[in-house]
């Protein structure tokens, strides 16, 4: 198989075997940010922490990709993914993902993970939605709430493939943290996820207390279509008169349906995610193109006043860059207070790679610190 065909799969997605350890969270890596994400020596500067560096020249499509990133990448591709387009979404979950590649990495440098530092137990929310309920064991209860929506596409992976964000998050804000696992399509079309995602929020506001949080302090965040699903959440709250979420944590966040921005035009090649693994998605998800235009979807056109305060996570080389931007700005000309940060280097799914990527340790940084200014 060649590498541009790869490419064109690579954000095919598993359940990746992260539940013993936490393995992509806590990196030696932690440097400050700058206001571009980087670091404030070198973005690209080795990791610190084992031998995190590529073996082969960088791809075509990233010449500023970070050693730590490409090293990742170049494990991913070593799996020989089937391209997205020509798997059915049964076929697609059963391939190998980035978290797995990011496990091989932290493997093949000689990384051990911390031990975990909350307890976890999983549990169902409401009839066809299950969720992970993670709950610090240091702190005092009632702690804060993180409700947390997985990336996939709205199609495949599912909260084990992202435990390392969700670990990272319960850890990092001292909250307790509700991964959610929504139906997914094309066994539940639109707008099933998003209802799933809005009726695990209610559950979260009403059931707080029994899971030691407090239901006055209870925020959303997930990441690719999850980060769409929490902006979603917080539109319904606002339009439906249920309390509104005190934060949003949106990375790298599907948040629009046009596939001919200029991010979509420069990342036809990218691996994980590119713009043909995005139509994909949207095929498997969406009944109809015009579900596309649909305010939870299209978020970058949709009324945005009086949401909550957001912070906004950005991968250089992502097809999700354009519409992410865009929404940043949308959402402060509404009057929301927005933190955007991009980070030069990466690519989409890098956040729950702390452990072997720097970028990923300072954006968790940033982000748990906007949380846990919002949620104290």
């Amino acid at each position: 198989m060649n590498i541009s065909s790869f490419r064109l799969a690579a954000l095919s997605w598993l359940f990746a075997p992260v539940l013993s350890g936490g393995l992509l969270l806590s990196s030696c890596n932690s440097q400050p940010a700058t206001e571009t994400g980087q670091s404030a020596t070198d973005a690209n500067a080795p990791a610190s922490a084992g031998s995190v560096m590529p073996t082969g020249a960088k791809p075509a499509w990233g010449p500023n990709l970070g050693p730590e990133m490409q090293a990742v990448i170049e494990q991913l591709m070593s799996f020989d993914n089937k391209p997205l387009p020509e798997l059915t979404a049964v076929q697609a979950r059963k391939q190998p993902s980035p978290a797995d590649a990011a496990m091989k990495q932290m493997r093949a440098s000689n990384i051990t993970p911390p031990p975990m530092q909350v307890d976890t137990v999983n549990r169902t929310l409401v009839p066809g939605v299950t969720g992970r309920i993670y709950t610090p064991k240091a702190g005092t209860a009632p702690y804060p709430v993180i409700v947390y929506y997985h990336g996939g596409g709205w199609v495949i992976a599912t909260i084990d493939t992202y435990h390392s964000s969700a670990q990272a998050l319960a850890e990092k804000t001292g909250a307790v943290v509700v991964s959610v696992e929504y139906r997914k399509g094309p066994e539940n079309k639109f707008p099933t996820a998003h209802d799933d995602a809005f009726a695990a929020y209610q559950w979260a506001l009403k059931n707080a207390a029994g899971i030691k949080g407090d239901p006055n302090r209870v925020a959303v965040a997930g990441e690719s279509a999850g980060g769409g699903l929490a902006a979603a959440v917080s539109m319904m709250a606002r339009d439906r008169k249920v309390a509104l979420p005190k934060y949003q944590l949106l990375v790298y966040p599907i948040a629009g349906s046009d596939t001919n921005t200029a991010s979509y035009q420069s990342n036809t090649e990218t691996a994980p995610l590119n713009k043909a693994g995005m139509e994909w998605f949207f095929k498997n998800y969406l009944r109809t193109p015009a579900d596309g235009k649909d305010p939870r979807v299209n978020l970058v056109a949709a009324n945005l006043k009086g949401l909550p305060p957001t912070t906004i996570i950005a991968a250089e080389y992502d097809p999700l860059l354009s519409e992410g931007k865009t929404l940043a700005d949308n959402l402060q000309a509404a009057g929301v207070k927005v933190n955007y940060k991009l980070y030069e280097g990466t690519t989409h799914e890098f956040f729950g790679m702390a452990g072997v990527v720097p970028q990923a340790d300072a954006a968790q940084a940033v982000a748990t610190d906007d949380l846990k200014g919002a949620l104290k």
